[in-house]
């Protein structure tokens, strides 16, 4: 997969995951664990039947042998499927979504102390810009209102998926031998956090009071803004790196403010479309730098044709074969 599709299918991706809040406040009855709870139990029977109908037997082998990187990318899931919508319950969106803006941030440090990834500067200064972007976007809102005990919940967002793009990444690029990548399957990690989501949050939902008006929503929640993106961002973590992957997911920002004002009609401030342009100059910025690079640069390849180390769209190097990361 060329780079430039990697990160068009990672627009599409925020695009998808973007639809929570507006969708959220269109809601009658349900409230807090059961919206969560319905949301990770619809996400969990769309992966179920599209895993078995890909994997076949071999996704219950997988569940049982996929060792450490699969649980813990899989509790990571579980985490961020249940922390985000309980933040949604607590606090605004805007505030959500602040705390969520740090992610790159964390994912970029996560992946330089496990990884021993090399950041580009521009990268850094992508990250930077586009933070001060979301900061400006919805510092009024932040700033009244706030809820501690929202704002803490949507913390275990960020942490969380910067632990687990850290984690895929490690996977997607450790070799299991000189001559030869074979990544290891994560897409049943998606699975195991829907299902250990609503297993958590079933007891405490209790009692159930969605209508069929919420059902319908809540299944789209957990089938197009949850399943698909889910498992497209799996694969993308074998073409992307981590710190991108986060970078290009403060788009969910700018178009969760578009859903709101389209599907709520809260209309943005001119502050929010402010930060909104300055979040989408550093991403197109950083990506065009990122294809010049790509154009001009060759990796260095070992004399039996393997490749000694590649450099992806950020510009950080990838270990070959027998060099230490994580």
């Amino acid at each position: 997969m060329s780079h430039a599709r990697a990160v068009s299918l990672m627009i599409l991706v925020t695009l998808l995951w973007s639809i929570a809040g507006v969708v959220a406040r269109h809601l009658d009855s349900v409230h807090s664990f059961e919206v969560t709870f319905w949301r990770s139990l619809f996400n969990a029977l769309a992966l179920g039947c599209a895993l078995s109908l890909l994997r076949g037997r071999r996704l219950w082998r997988s569940l049982v042998d996929g060792g450490w990187p699969l649980w813990c990318s899989g509790v990571c899931w579980a985490v961020m499927f249940t922390a985000f919508m309980l933040a949604i319950t607590l606090t605004s969106v805007a505030n959500v979504l602040v705390a969520m803006a740090i992610g790159p941030l964390i994912t970029a440090l996560f992946a330089r102390l496990f990884l021993q990834h090399r950041l580009p500067a521009r990268t850094w200064l992508a990250i930077a810009a586009a933070g001060a972007g979301i900061a400006w976007m919805f510092g009024q809102e932040a700033g009244t209102g706030l809820s501690l005990t929202g704002s803490i919940v949507a913390l275990a967002v960020p942490v969380a998926a910067a632990l687990n793009f850290t984690t895929l990444q490690h996977v997607g690029h450790r070799r299991r031998s000189e001559d030869a990548a074979v990544p290891q399957d994560m897409l049943p990690a998606v699975f195991i956090g829907a299902v250990l989501s609503a297993a958590c949050t079933l007891p405490l939902a209790h009692p159930l009071q969605a209508t069929p008006h919420d059902l319908a929503l809540l299944a789209l929640l957990g089938v197009v803004q949850l399943a698909i993106p889910c498992l497209l961002v799996v694969r993308l973590s074998r073409e992307l790196a981590a710190p991108e992957i986060a970078l290009l997911g403060l788009l969910e920002v700018v178009f969760g403010v578009t859903w709101a004002w389209l599907g709520a009609g809260e209309q943005p401030s001119g502050s929010t479309l402010t930060g909104g342009a300055l979040v989408l100059a550093a991403l197109v910025g950083n990506e065009v730098l990122a294809l010049r690079g790509l154009a001009g640069n060759a990796p260095p390849r070992f004399a039996g044709g393997s490749p000694a180390a590649r450099r992806d769209g950020t510009g950080i190097r990838f270990p070959a074969a027998g060099d230490r990361h994580l």
